[in-house]
């Protein structure tokens, strides 16, 4: 999966540029794969390298520095995606018997360092392969590296509406709190 994870400031040719094309260094940005890392905490992390100089002795900046304002650069990723699929969001939907279609995450809650998820969320409770009812106010819950291995389908729809974007995507199992 980690092949399919990445970091490209140079998006779709023709398409006009923008501020988010370059890094915060002003640098034009190369493609650059996101490297899995193998941390003390256990679980696969993503780096990106920020500007040069600022990376750790011995390796390369990958130019994805960000920063905000008033700030210095630090590693973070800018157009960072998952590569789509071949299914569109109905034929993942109708894979599915029993499940939940996300459509909107709230607040923030990943553990950089075990990799627990948790989060506030809503969308469309999936009854054998169709949109049954809406839900809202639950928490999905997992780990970030079963959560990547566990991706089972990637969906075709890519669209960039921030710097970090991902199609729809079926993950096999989460757990799923509330009414």
């Amino acid at each position: 999966l980690s092949d399919d994870l990445l970091a490209n400031g140079r998006i779709a040719a023709g398409r006009k540029l923008s501020l988010d094309d370059f890094r915060s260094d002003w640098r034009r940005a190369e493609r650059a794969r996101a490297a899995a890392q193998e941390w003390a905490g256990g679980f696969d992390a993503i780096l990106t390298l920020p500007a040069p100089g600022q990376a750790p002795k011995g390796l390369a900046s990958t130019g994805n520095a960000s920063r905000a304002v008033g700030e210095s650069p630090s590693a973070g990723p800018t157009n960072f995606y998952l590569v789509p699929g071949a299914a569109s969001p109905d034929e993942i939907i109708r894979s599915v018997r029993g499940g939940l279609y996300v459509t909107e995450l709230i607040g923030f809650g990943v553990n950089m360092v075990t990799g627990d998820y948790s989060r506030g969320a809503a969308g469309q409770w999936i009854e054998n392969g169709e949109l049954a009812y809406p839900v809202e106010e639950i928490t999905i819950a997992g780990n970030l590296k079963h959560m990547l291995a566990d991706i089972e389908t990637v969906g075709s729809d890519l669209e960039f509406r921030g710097r970090i974007a991902s199609p729809t995507m079926k993950i096999r199992e989460m757990m799923i709190a509330g009414n």
